[in-house]
């Protein structure tokens, strides 16, 4: 198998055709890369041998190769081929394509594969919209996607299609595109060395972009020219705003993820830079503030309750003084939470009782937790024995008890030794000692 993303097998002089779309393959032996989804006994290769196309996701990064594989496999399964574009489709143009796949089909019993380029930016309504034609049949829907469709693809579509995660190209491999593409583009120029590794660098994984870097520079020397294009060929002729940060895509997921850990994990410095890179990258500065609120209260939370407010007051002086000047304040924010005493006890108790009350009963409120407003409500019982703490000892009702009289009672917050979550604990323990004194002195009461 060659050892290039795309084979010279198709490499025209057409200089009208954008070199990407010349160097494309045409076969599926053509293509490298995705070795886990393409290799023998890998389950694209295994899905091109059966001739059975079904419906799936390509999740990955730009210029990894979503939209020629989706090609072959028109190819591969002698199907029409109907490409949209989320972007710039409706429902209409959805329709439009369903009726074009009915027509092939009864025209001549040919199959389609209805290709959805960016599928993630249809919303629900639309997404909705293949569903009939993707259960009768008539349809084979492929979608792609840089954004994780977990959360971007609705439930019932993503259950009916399969999911392939695709990864980017390894600087080899870009190494090998890099030099089908010059023998393309510029055949009586090299490349020096050390603007080969200026060159995948900058391309970051991304097939496409690699192509699209060696055009700018074939477009940019001089005719005639033999020397070999330097890093200074580079720096003249390419933006360096090449640093891969798709808003809303996966690199986006994965730098939130590191950023939130950086915080979860104490470490200051590196929540400092991971919250930098997001907001060099262009991401909302107001989105990050609302990441932060949610270390505040998933990862701090009672250990510092200042946390929260912090957090908050972080978020409210950006609003008020936006960039730069607010962006100070969510550096202090993510310092101050990288470096708070750690708890993740509330969220723990929320999650556990969220968890018990999805499975459990409706069970009825205590009558004597329940206010009575009306003659008729005391008549029957409503708020009978509710002890009002204020008017007991220490401002506590030792032994009452709260939770409906026919469940045990649970222990979902557990405060942590750290911070202020210590000195919770310690009165904590002291109220639960007091239930546990006077419900042994009266046995039967709750």
């Amino acid at each position: 198998m060659p050892n290039d993303l795309f084979s010279t097998a198709r490499t025209a002089t057409n200089d009208a055709v954008p070199l990407a779309e010349r160097l494309r393959p045409t076969t599926l032996d053509e293509v490298i890369g995705q070795r886990h989804l393409l290799a023998p006994g890998k389950p694209l290769a295994v899905a091109f041998a059966s001739g059975k196309p079904h419906s799936m996701i390509l999740w990955g990064p730009p210029g990894v190769g979503k939209t020629t594989l989706a090609r072959l496999m028109a190819g591969g399964f002698n199907a029409e081929f109907i490409a949209l574009s989320a972007v710039l489709s409706g429902v209409k143009d959805i329709r439009e394509a369903v009726a074009r796949a009915q027509a092939t089909l009864s025209a001549n019993g040919r199959h389609t594969i209805l290709f959805v380029d960016e599928v993630h930016r249809f919303n629900k309504a639309q997404q909705d919209a293949f569903l009939p034609f993707v259960e009768q049949g008539i349809v084979t829907f492929i979608g792609a996607t840089t954004e994780n469709p977990s959360f971007e693809v609705n439930g019932a579509l993503l259950s009916r299609a399969a999911v392939y995660v695709l990864e980017p190209l390894s600087p080899e491999e870009l190494e090998a595109l890099l030099e089908r593409a010059r023998v393309a583009a510029t055949p009586t120029l090299e490349v020096a060395p050390a603007a080969v590794d200026a060159l995948v660098g900058y391309a970051d994984g991304d097939g496409r972009r690699l192509i699209n870097l060696v055009e700018q520079l074939a477009t940019a020397v001089a005719p005639g020219r033999r020397e070999p294009i330097d890093l200074a060929d580079i720096e003249t002729t390419i933006a360096r705003s090449l640093r891969r940060f798709d808003k809303g895509g996966d690199a986006f997921y994965d730098q939130i993820s590191a950023l939130h850990k950086s915080v979860r994990g104490s470490n200051p410095d590196a929540a400092l830079y991971w919250m930098c890179r997001m907001l060099d990258g262009g991401t909302d500065p107001l989105y990050v503030g609302r990441r932060l609120i949610r270390m505040a209260t998933e990862d701090v939370g009672l250990a510092d309750p200042r946390a929260l407010s912090l957090t908050v007051a972080a978020v409210e002086t950006y609003e008020r003084l936006g960039t730069p000047e607010g962006e100070l304040a969510l550096a202090q924010a993510v310092l101050y939470l990288a470096m708070a005493p750690k708890s993740n006890a509330v969220y723990a108790a929320y999650n556990a009782a969220r968890a018990f009350i999805s499975e459990d009963s409706s069970r009825p409120v205590p009558l004597r937790l329940r206010n009575a407003p009306t003659r008729l409500m005391k008549n029957i019982g409503y708020g009978e024995g509710y002890r009002y703490a204020h008017d007991e000892e220490g401002a506590y009702a030792a032994g009452e008890r709260y939770f409906p009289d026919n469940m045990q009672e649970v222990l979902w917050y557990e405060p942590t030794d750290r911070g202020l979550e210590a000195k919770i604990k310690e009165k904590l323990e002291r109220l639960r000692a007091e239930d546990r004194h006077a419900r042994d002195k009266t046995p039967d009461a709750g």
